[in-house]
Formats: structure tokens, sequence, C-alpha cells
């Protein structure tokens, strides 16, 4: 049977996780509302504007939702702007994170737009070697708790991705390059199939 997996569809490049994860044989639906997480396997929160997403989140009632939803076994991964919601702490004063996830997180750590950039990374639990990884005004983890492990750092050692039991985030976009391991990754996380951090 497939994997229930649902996309945050509120604002941001949720189409794009929907196509990755479809292809990966997921069956897919936009989560646009609270009761519709009930019964998935993971959720991701993907990329977009952190503050129109978290004033969403907000308008329509999703933090008791999402928080119970982790409570209950449910994976959730956050891409870029999703990082931020998933944060416990952000070191800007806005907007406020969800702390679905023990991180402190710095937004558009990288700078600006212009200040996008793309490069190879190693990740942890990805084989087949460095993952081509897409930063477009991304964050990046400061701190982070002690159950939460970093598998994905830059060269000069800051952290891009993280994961804690089902709970994965990442600070680049998986879902703009061709390379499906990250989603992969994902599904083996929604399924229960990856050792607890």
């Amino acid at each position: 049977m497939p994997l229930d997996i649902g996309v945050l569809a509120l604002q941001g490049d949720f189409q794009e996780h929907r196509a990755v994860l479809e292809s990966l044989g997921a069956a897919v639906i936009e989560v646009r509302l609270p009761h519709q997480l009930e019964g998935l396997d993971g959720l991701v929160i993907p990329g977009g504007e952190s503050t129109t997403i978290v004033k969403l989140v907000h308008r329509w009632g999703f933090p008791d939702a999402l928080r119970r939803f982790k409570e209950e076994g449910g994976a959730v991964w956050g891409t870029c702007a999703g990082m931020i919601v998933m944060a416990s702490e952000l070191l800007e004063p806005d907007p406020k994170p969800l702390s679905l996830m023990d991180i402190k997180v710095s937004r558009n750590w990288f700078g600006r737009q212009v200040d996008s950039f793309e490069t190879d990374i190693l990740v942890k639990g990805v084989s087949g070697g460095p993952v081509h990884a897409v930063f477009i005004r991304a964050p990046s983890v400061r701190e982070h708790g002690e159950g939460v492990e970093t598998i994905a750092t830059l060269r000069d050692g800051t952290p891009v991705a993280v994961r804690s039991g089902k709970l994965m985030a990442t600070a680049f976009h998986p879902e703009l390059t061709p390379d499906t391991r990250i989603h992969e990754l994902f599904l083996r996380l929604s399924a229960g199939n990856l050792p607890s951090v």
C-alpha cells in the first residue's frame, strides 16, 4: 500500500513536492484544513514565505492539530520556510514558529534573494554520493537540542539539514532538482524505516 502523504498547501511550492512524491508512488493530498491531517503518514511543510505561512497556519487553526499529528507519530518535513515554521525559536523577532522541533533557526542566514546559491552536499542516510542542493534566501540551524542530529552541513560546517525521530528539516529545496533521494528519505522516515536519532 502506498504511503499517505500530505503537503501543506497554504502558500509556497507545494505542487513541486506533490509531483515528486507522486512520482515515487505516494498517495498525496494537498492539506488546506486541519482535519485533512487525519490518517496521514507524513506531512511536508514547503518552502515559500515563512511569515505568510505562519499567519495562514494560525488563521486556519493548524497549530494544535500539527502538534497532535507529531505526537501521534506522524512524520513532518519542513523545507526552507518549512524549517522556520517547525523551529522552537528564531533569532529574528518574526514570525513566531510552531515549536515542532527543538531547533533555533536564523531566517535568511545566507542573505537576500541575490545571495541564493547551489552546491553539492553529503546527507546522512542518502547513498549514491552528494546531493545537489538549491538554497534560496535560506535559513540555517544555529543551535539544536540533544535529540536532534545534524544530517548535512556545508563545507564550513553550517548545518543545513537536521532530523529528530520522525521530524526532518532542510534549509534547501530538494523539490527543485531532478534528484528524488531526499524525498525518498522522507518516505522511509514516514514509514518508520529509519533508526531513531
